[in-house]
């Protein structure tokens, strides 16, 4: 029988026996995985309760988005190899979340909103609202027994400072669905609800999401609002006098804008429209603020040369300062939402670029946060259909084409490409086009895709999850995506459901089929 050392866990009869060749030792690897090994030994899992909760959403960020993206930005920096990693690669915990609606394989923003912050699986394209409520059936979804509570709604009950913070419009899917219930995703405004169809179900129920960030909880008490969507607040041109804020698009005449402020004016709030404004906003003297950076999403950061817009680090950096001041503290929404709107373009430069700011975001909010008392959760709602293939070389440009040619027509690939998408690369007679013609670093190209549509899909399969901080070590695994929000209430302390503070050891339930 062989008997092994607590020690070092190797059988008692052997130490002296082993011998290490000298070569084995001379290489780097050994070395950095040595490094990474003990770093792993040392991690010692951290059970307080969460102050602060930030959750950091990627939209589209898929594993190959989040991979490609790394390496871009080490060839920026003129790294060798893939070891510097972007900001939320250095967590030590991670996972996989499985991103499918109620009703679909592949998930849309919208119900996967509902999912990760809700913590209840819904059918595409609704938000904060059950399976009970199908597309566009606005009766069911004013009916409150069918709502979700997001956990913006559980950490206000918490007395927590809360916000959310996009690069979309703020009224878009994704923010959403810390607020919104509604049966199609696309009623951003009252305009939308008309334009979407008269007809719908329950049409004279609907509200538009707008109208519901400003008029119903949990979105009035929100302290921070920032993002795009300026004209889904304000009244259409035409329809009555310009308002302080500019035009519109909304029919009913209401500037929801002056309303946020009018409801908020006792408590010290200001409202912004571009970066300037912002970064001179005294944050000691503000507890709401609302900035509108944009008429409808904000610019890609590679198109928004002026800087007149903020951005997203600067938005988050902003946005915490406000919610540092909570005594309870404070939840925080981030998202970088151009990763997903550039892949349905195909534009992966921009997507790439995209996923590198949001990363610059996540390190700001470290900073700025201790991982003592702050649970930071960095994930993606879906993935998309880029993929990473072929056999380049290790310092090929990840954005560039690829080292090897086509063994069958000859001609060169890219590294990066979709499974479908508004670009195929193909001549009428559907034989491949020579991208060496084509100029591959401009910011705009749109990459190769297979099967043509006028806009790339999402995927469906699963995205990562990395999380820092307060039980940060119950995020690792696979899990169901609706999951989330349950783990970020458990750690915190808010939400209905076991917590760290108040665990029962005994949740039964009978069996929903």
């Amino acid at each position: 029988m062989i008997v092994f050392s607590e020690i070092n866990c190797l059988p008692y009869g052997y130490l002296n026996e082993i011998q290490f060749e000298e070569e084995q030792f001379q290489t780097k690897w050994f070395y950095d995985a040595q490094d990474s090994l003990h770093e792993k030994l040392n991690i010692k899992q951290n059970k307080k309760e969460a102050r602060n909760v930030i959750i950091f959403l990627g939209d589209g960020m898929s594993v190959p988005t989040v991979t490609a993206a790394r390496i871009h930005l080490e060839q920026r920096l003129n790294l060798t190899g893939h070891t510097d990693g972007l900001e939320f690669d250095k967590f030590s915990y991670s996972g996989l979340s499985k991103t499918y609606c109620a009703d679909s394989q592949v998930a849309d923003s919208a119900c996967s909103a509902t999912a990760y912050l809700g913590g209840v699986k819904g059918n595409f394209r609704t938000i904060g609202v059950t399976e009970k409520v199908k597309e566009n059936d606005c009766k069911s979804a004013v009916n409150r027994q069918n709502h979700v509570s997001s956990i913006a709604e559980w950490a206000q009950k918490a007395n927590k400072l809360t916000g959310i913070v996009t690069t979309t419009r703020v009224t878009h899917a994704s923010p959403a669905g810390n607020y919104a219930h509604i049966s199609n995703r696309n009623m951003e405004s009252d305009l939308d609800i008309i334009q979407i169809d008269q007809n719908i179900t329950g049409y004279k129920y609907c509200k538009d999401i707008a109208k519901q960030l400003i008029e119903d909880l949990p979105g009035r008490y929100l302290n921070v609002i920032m993002g795009g969507g300026r004209q889904k607040f304000l009244p259409i041109e035409g329809y009555e006098k310009a308002t302080a804020y500019g035009y519109g698009e909304r029919l009913d005449g209401e500037d929801l804008i002056q309303k946020w402020y009018n409801n908020n004016k006792d408590g010290n709030a200001i409202y912004v429209s571009n970066r300037n404004q912002l970064l001179n906003v005294d944050f000691q003297k503000t507890d709401h603020l609302l900035g509108l950076f944009a008429d409808s999403h904000m610019k890609f950061n590679l198109d928004n040369i002026d800087r007149k817009e903020p951005s997203l680090a600067e938005m988050t950096a902003s946005a915490i300062e406000i919610l540092q001041k909570g005594t309870n503290g404070f939840y925080l929404f981030v998202e970088g939402g151009h990763i997903d709107i550039a892949h349905h373009s195909t534009l992966t430069r921009k997507a790439l670029d995209e996923t590198i700011e949001f990363s610059k975001a996540i390190r700001i909010a470290k900073e700025m946060t201790s991982s003592k008392d702050t649970l930071i959760v960095v994930t993606a709602d879906h993935s998309h259909t880029m993929s990473i293939s072929g056999y380049s070389t290790l310092n090929n440009d990840i954005l560039g084409l690829n080292s090897l040619r086509s063994n069958i027509d000859g001609l060169p690939y890219a590294t990066l490409s979709y499974a479908n998408g508004p670009d195929t690369k193909r001549s009428l007679n559907g034989s491949r086009i020579n991208l060496e013609k084509d100029d591959i670093n401009d910011k705009d190209f749109s990459y190769p895709s297979n099967v043509p549509l006028k806009s790339e899909t999402h995927g469906g399969d699963d995205v990562p999850v990395f999380a820092s901080g307060p039980w940060a070590h119950l995020f690792s695994g696979t899990y169901e995506q609706n999951l989330i929000p349950h783990l970020m209430g458990y750690a915190a302390c808010i939400g209905s459901g076991d917590t760290c503070c108040r665990y029962s050891n005994k949740r039964s339930r009978n069996k929903i089929k």
